[in-house]
């Protein structure tokens, strides 16, 4: 009888420190985040509800988005912003950029991945990486690329029309919608070619 007691006395008790501990838990998540402020975006859920939706995520952030094009998701220790507007994303990454920094959380989980570059670091770092960076995604510089691969897709496209030509054969041209992003798959009298863009 002694240890049925025991045993009854140790499963409630880890019932009651499981309950005050997810108690805490929730109280954490939702205390001091400014829930019914005018002055922030509105709370959807918090971070596990995307583990909760793992498998569909992309469908309930359109969802999510769809209602409210700014929103929040609340963590322990911070809130995360979701934005599809326009005057956000400008406002973050062109008006304002000093006032968004990545902060040393978000720079201690990227730089194993990105290193000292761009994406990761802040201030002054930041803006020597964007300098050298600008000089690669210059107008100059993405013209002369995307014309260069227009070029050598059209000479390939142009070979393979010129041989149908020239053998006096009917050209039945498909663009596959199931291909890679680079690559341009093309339906030709049941044949096919991959024009790759790289």
């Amino acid at each position: 009888m002694d240890i049925l007691l025991s045993l009854l006395t140790l499963a409630a008790t880890a019932g009651f420190v499981l309950f005050v501990s997810f108690s805490i838990f929730l109280l954490r998540i939702f205390t001091g985040k400014s829930l019914k402020s005018f002055h922030y975006p509105p709370v959807m859920g918090t971070v596990f509800h995307q583990l909760f939706y793992f498998n569909k995520i992309y469908d309930v952030h359109t969802s999510y988005a769809l209602k409210h094009p700014t929103f929040r998701l609340l963590a322990l220790t911070h809130s995360e912003f979701y934005t599809v507007d326009p005057r956000n994303v400008e406002h973050v990454l062109k008006t304002r950029f000093n006032m968004y920094s990545k902060g040393e959380y978000n720079y201690s989980i990227t730089r194993d991945l990105f290193g000292d570059g761009i994406f990761t670091v802040d201030g002054d770092r930041w803006r020597q990486q964007r300098k050298v960076a600008s000089f690669e995604f210059s107008t100059r510089v993405l013209r002369d690329f995307s014309c260069a691969v227009f070029r050598r897709n059209a000479a390939k496209m142009a070979g393979i029309v010129s041989e149908y030509a020239m053998g006096k054969q009917s050209l039945d041209i498909q663009v596959s919608r199931n291909c890679p992003v680079s690559d341009y798959v093309v339906l030709i009298n049941s044949d096919y070619y991959t024009i790759s863009i790289y």
